[in-house]
């Protein structure tokens, strides 16, 4: 049997009749400059449903496989002439930090003749944020990202995408950012105040707990849903009983749910752990065994980062009997 070429693979891509098999996704991955050229003289004779198809293909194969990368792919086809490619080509860089991309997502996010790719453009821009906030990225050019966020969030252009430039602005911590979240949050609509709780999330500030735990039982599932998601990420302990609750209503949305177990894993505590062994063992699903188990794994991390926070391990504080008594506890469970 020949064995499958590049060239074998980009033929292929050409023939609109065939699928599209899972072992060529893995020959998009990673293209060199001589490999990038090839496919993209071949992306043009190919017809437009084939291109999303693709592109749908590698978004997919990227969210689960931790080892491929399909960024230079995206970065070529940013300013691909079909505004449907340019948004899933964002997608692709989702893994991305390289600071050369954000003029290019700025002036997507703020420019593009289309709201799709202005949407991922928001999306992305976050990430840039987070960098900046984590100090790993060039403090000029996460202003000028927020700067932009800030502008369209202000402005009167679509309303999702000013709610998504509010959540990917979540991770400033520019001294607006309260003023600009609570004027979201006392907003009459649903979808405004989902993304004021999202960005409440995001920006890991503990003022924000009493107005995420007045949302847990709201009536919209959105505003529900992206409680239980910014009580997790905020650590809010008080929030863990109410969202136990949550669990025990029959009726409850299904994403409310797994955002609600997911959240009371990232909090902890003996009633967390006891209801989600209890959910592995009632069920056959593989999906959901899947996601409990994660679940159970990320009660377990944060559990132990704490651990290590209550004892401030600090090698010029901590004598060897204390880490020691640590490392025997941790065993033990």
């Amino acid at each position: 049997m020949a064995e499958t070429t590049f060239q074998n693979v980009l033929d292929h891509l050409l023939d609109s009749k065939k699928d599209i098999p899972q072992n060529h996704l893995g020959y998009y991955s990673d293209l060199d400059p001589k490999s990038l050229r090839l496919f993209l003289d071949v992306w043009k004779s190919v017809t437009p449903n084939r291109k999303l198809l693709l592109l749908d293909n590698l978004l997919s194969h990227l969210d689960s496989d931790t080892l491929v990368s399909y960024e230079e792919i995206g970065k070529a086809l940013l300013d691909d002439s079909d505004s449907e490619v340019r948004a899933r080509a964002i997608g692709l860089l989702a893994e991305s930090n390289d600071p050369k991309l954000v003029d290019s997502l700025v002036n997507i996010f703020l420019n593009d003749t289309d709201l799709a790719p202005r949407v991922e453009a928001a999306n992305l821009l976050g990430e840039f944020v987070l960098l900046g906030e984590l100090e790993e990225l060039d403090s000029d050019i996460q202003h000028e990202v927020e700067d932009a966020l800030i502008s369209v969030i202000r402005g009167e252009d679509n309303p999702s995408l000013r709610r998504k430039a509010l959540e990917s602005l979540g991770y400033s911590s520019r001294e607006e950012m309260i003023n600009i979240i609570e004027s979201a949050y006392q907003r009459s609509d649903p979808a405004w105040i989902a993304s004021a709780l999202k960005a409440m999330g995001r920006s890991h500030d503990n003022v924000w707990n009493d107005s995420v735990v007045s949302k847990l039982l709201d009536s919209d599932p959105r505003i529900r849903f992206a409680a239980a998601e910014a009580a997790g990420e905020l650590g809010i302990q008080e929030a863990a009983p109410i969202m136990l609750q949550m669990l025990e209503d029959e009726e409850e949305d299904d994403d409310v749910t797994a955002a609600t177990i997911w959240s009371l894993s990232q909090i902890g505590g003996e009633d967390a752990r006891i209801y989600i062994l209890n959910l592995l063992e009632n069920t056959e699903d593989e999906d959901t065994i899947e996601f409990l188990e994660d679940a159970l794994e990320n009660l377990d991390f944060n559990e132990d980062l704490n651990k290590f926070d209550i004892l401030s391990l600090d090698e010029d504080e901590l004598d060897l009997d204390e880490m020691d008594e640590f490392e025997e506890e941790d065993e033990e469970n």
